[in-house]
């Protein structure tokens, strides 16, 4: 959205001019920075939209300024970095990182994944499109789901999800028994087309199995259909919906 303040976190020069010109030419307000300690303090002070952040930066990598940002703020980081390996890109997400993206990268695609990113956003700030309103409170057993406080708790323990595990588990358990295919879901989670990388997808299946599922290893909750994708599991006359 025109206005909304993009910070971003990248040593190279010649990367954080390109990427500031085409945020520009969008309209957004743009910030940047070279070093992680800086980032950290930018992303209290400037209180950014969205930040784009590399992965190595020096003293303090684009992890650890994640891990940090991650306490205090769920903006949604997008990771741009040269390293490509599925280990790194794992490892990003799980800290917390919303989205992967490798160089070279394609500067329409970055924008495009920044507006997606921006409008999931807006849409949850309005308090969509889970009609939190509604007071909806699905409970399963062992699980609830309070959409209009955004929480969830497992044997009554709140467990804390970032705002793309919250989405993903609410659009599964929304529509149980139903399997989505990985490039439908990743779309209606993250807003864009998966280009045939659903790696971000998976990472964030796995990140939320740890923190829902009894035993992680053999999930009851989200279960693999194989050769398709991902389904919320759940048995005949268990959960109900609570107004």
């Amino acid at each position: 959205m025109a206005g909304s303040k993009i910070l971003v976190v990248d040593d190279e020069t010649d990367i954080t001019e390109l990427i500031s010109l085409y945020m520009e030419r969008e309209g957004y307000l743009v910030h940047t920075t070279d070093n992680g300690e800086d980032a950290v303090a930018l992303a209290d002070s400037f209180q950014p939209d969205l930040i784009i952040l590399d992965v190595q930066l020096g003293q303090m990598d684009g992890f650890d300024v994640c891990k940090l940002v991650r306490q205090v703020s769920d903006v949604p980081i997008l990771f741009v970095s040269c390293k490509s390996d599925d280990t790194d890109i794992i490892h990003g997400l799980t800290v917390g990182g919303d989205d992967y993206m490798t160089k070279p990268f394609s500067p329409s695609q970055l924008v495009a994944r920044v507006k997606a990113h921006l409008r999931r956003q807006s849409v949850n700030d309005r308090q969509l499109p889970y009609d939190r309103a509604a007071g909806e409170v699905l409970r399963f057993d062992g699980l609830v789901i309070d959409l209009p406080g955004r929480t969830v708790h497992v044997k009554g323990k709140e467990v804390f999800l970032s705002t793309k595990e919250f989405e993903l588990l609410v659009r599964l358990a929304k529509t149980p028994n139903r399997a989505f295919a990985l490039d439908d879901l990743y779309t209606i989670v993250w807003g864009h087309d998966s280009m045939g990388d659903t790696r971000t997808l998976m990472v964030h299946v796995s990140n939320l199995r740890k923190k829902i599922e009894p035993d992680p290893a053999n999930p009851i909750y989200i279960v693999t259909v194989r050769g398709v994708g991902y389904k919320f599991n759940i048995k005949e006359g268990n959960p109900h919906v609570q107004r």
